[in-house]
């Protein structure tokens, strides 16, 4: 049974800094993709930051390219999103996803996933 428990969230002000984590659980993940989304009231849930468990590319949104980082510790079985840079708009609920093959190598559809997070709440104030 695959877990993803987010944490980190909170409030912060706008230009600030927040590293987001999640503690994967269940089986190995070596083969893994590996995906943070994010749903800001009224909207729909969208696509934030991909990568392979396994290592090389990563993926992001036009909107936080440049400003977010993913990335994974083996040892503590742990997928990071370093979030600097802060803005309002960054405010909503992030979401870590994962699965074992992405379907039609969509890194953007919610779809593509079969394991989801709880969700840990980002506040960015003006």
């Amino acid at each position: 049974q695959v877990q993803l428990v987010e944490s980190g969230g909170g409030l912060v002000q706008a230009g600030g800094s927040l590293r987001l984590s999640c503690a994967a659980s269940g089986r190995p993940f070596s083969g893994y993709v590996m995906a943070w989304f994010r749903q800001a009231p009224g909207k729909e849930r969208e696509f934030v930051a991909g990568m392979r468990w396994s290592g090389g590319s990563t993926y992001y949104a036009d909107s936080v390219k440049g400003r977010y980082t993913i990335s994974r510790d083996n040892a503590k079985n742990t997928v990071y999103l370093q979030m600097s840079s802060l803005k309002p708009e960054d405010t909503a609920v992030y979401y870590c996803a994962a699965d074992r093959v992405l379907l039609n190598n969509n890194w953007y559809a919610t779809g593509s996933y079969g394991y989801w997070g709880q969700g840990t709440q980002v506040t960015v104030s003006s």
